[in-house]
């Protein structure tokens, strides 16, 4: 009899484990289109708050404050496209930030130049993310491949679904890992811009606000990644018990 209590409360144990996970899963979903839906309206919204300089010109002026010269800017095609390129050394800028003179664009602009900053200053939590980054290209580029093996041949071959799952942990780890370069990033924005000038008392909170809506894909993007991977942990899990 007891056995057989033991036994039950390991399956509703196991399909409340599951149940979480799904429910985190929907969740993450509907918060990152709320999140970019959020991001689009207030980029908008402060699109519309005029600046004397563009963003390409906040730019320049924040990279010569920082004795960056070998970095260009450029303007790229797309809607919130924004990068730093530390390969090309090139910050690209979508043609509403390169061309805009807002409020929006000012702390987009000076955002990719915060990465430029952290660049040229060796910044720790960068550095690890640019380690990374082979190791999660070539990750991203089997990983799919290597779970759905690992799914499909699951009761004959049950150790590769793990070598699928320690490839994703690697995305997931790279998501984390770059939490703290977009915030750091954000702060030496904002707090380049007040400190040149370039925002004012009324306006340095329209910045922040931009980009903390900013930060928070990323964050719900990190959160993505992990329940994806308690997801097929699961499933892994699943296939011992």
């Amino acid at each position: 009899m007891r056995a057989h209590y033991l036994m039950a409360f390991s399956i509703n144990k196991k399909n409340m484990s599951n149940a979480t996970i799904w429910i985190l899963m929907i969740v993450v979903m509907v918060l990152s289109m709320v999140i970019q839906n959020m991001l689009q309206r207030r980029f908008q919204k402060y699109s519309e708050v005029p600046l004397a300089l563009s963003g390409a010109e906040v730019a320049s002026r924040m990279l010569a404050a920082h004795g960056i010269r070998d970095v260009n800017i450029v303007s790229i095609p797309g809607k919130l496209t924004d990068h730093y390129d530390p390969t090309t050394k090139t910050v690209n800028l979508s043609e509403a930030v390169y061309y805009g003179r807002s409020v929006a664009a000012a702390a987009v602009a000076a955002h990719e130049c915060g990465h430029v900053v952290q660049h040229a200053t060796g910044y720790a939590w960068l550095r690890m993310r640019s380690a990374l980054v082979p190791v999660v290209s070539f990750s991203n580029n089997i990983v799919s491949w290597v779970l759905l093996a690992g799914v499909l041949m699951i009761n004959i071959f049950p150790s590769l679904i793990w070598i699928g799952i320690g490839l994703f942990a690697l995305t997931t780890l790279f998501s984390f890992v770059t939490l703290p370069v977009e915030i750091n990033a954000s702060a030496r924005a904002v707090n380049w811009l007040e400190s040149a000038g370039i925002v004012s008392y009324e306006t340095k909170p329209m910045a922040v606000d931009a980009l903390k809506w900013a930060a928070y894909t990323y964050v719900i993007a990190a959160l993505g990644s992990l329940a994806t991977l308690l997801y097929y942990i699961s499933i892994a899990q699943g296939r011992r018990r």
